[in-house]
């Protein structure tokens, strides 16, 4: 019987790491950035940028797409900026940009 238990608490601690590791990839922080490069006809924005923790990737220069073409409205090249990116359907996307404070 103890052992039935050991393996349920180990079984249920696993679930509820899962859950929090899941929460914590999903819940985006605002990176800083420069926008290099709008390109509204491929509904694109390309960012040099610091890292991004939520997604564990460093900082660098890179091509994103977006969430919403209205986003692109928001940016021009050379503007400084803060924004959230998320893995969506295994593509990293802008789901939000604004202007760094």
């Amino acid at each position: 019987m103890s052992k039935i238990r050991i393996a349920l608490a180990a079984f249920i601690a696993a679930l509820s790491f899962a859950g929090t590791a899941g929460a914590q990839s999903s819940a985006s922080e605002f990176a800083e950035g420069e926008v290099r490069k709008v390109d509204k006809d491929n509904k694109k924005v390309t960012i040099k940028h610091g890292p991004l923790k939520s997604l564990d990737m460093p900082g660098m220069t890179m091509v994103f797409g977006v969430k919403d073409d209205a986003l692109l409205d928001k940016v021009e090249t050379g503007a400084k900026v803060r924004f959230q990116a998320e893995k969506i359907d295994g593509k990293i996307v802008v789901t939000q940009i604004e202007a760094a404070r």
